[in-house]
């Protein structure tokens, strides 16, 4: 028996494992994984549960990467997120 998956991103998403961070304004930083990335968004994984503003910045600074970006979904220490 096969399963039928239907996809709703809007574009496809890479695998990927970079060390990132996300970046408060004023805040301060929490460095996370970086698990996948597309253009519209990407997978984070934290060390820990922590509460996020509405609103921050994906930091992948190897690649020279930065986003402002907003959760969209959460899975324990994983957070789905859509670039703003």
């Amino acid at each position: 028996m096969s399963e039928h998956i239907t996809e709703r991103r809007a574009s496809q998403r890479f695998r990927v494992l970079k060390g990132g961070a996300i970046a408060f304004d004023g805040s301060g930083i929490i460095t996370c994984t970086v698990r996948n990335l597309s253009p519209n968004g990407a997978a984070v994984d934290l060390a820990s549960c922590v509460s996020l503003p509405s609103s921050f910045m994906l930091v992948i600074e190897k690649d020279q990467f930065i986003r402002r970006c907003h959760a969209v979904w959460s899975n324990d220490r994983r957070i789905g997120l859509a670039f703003d």
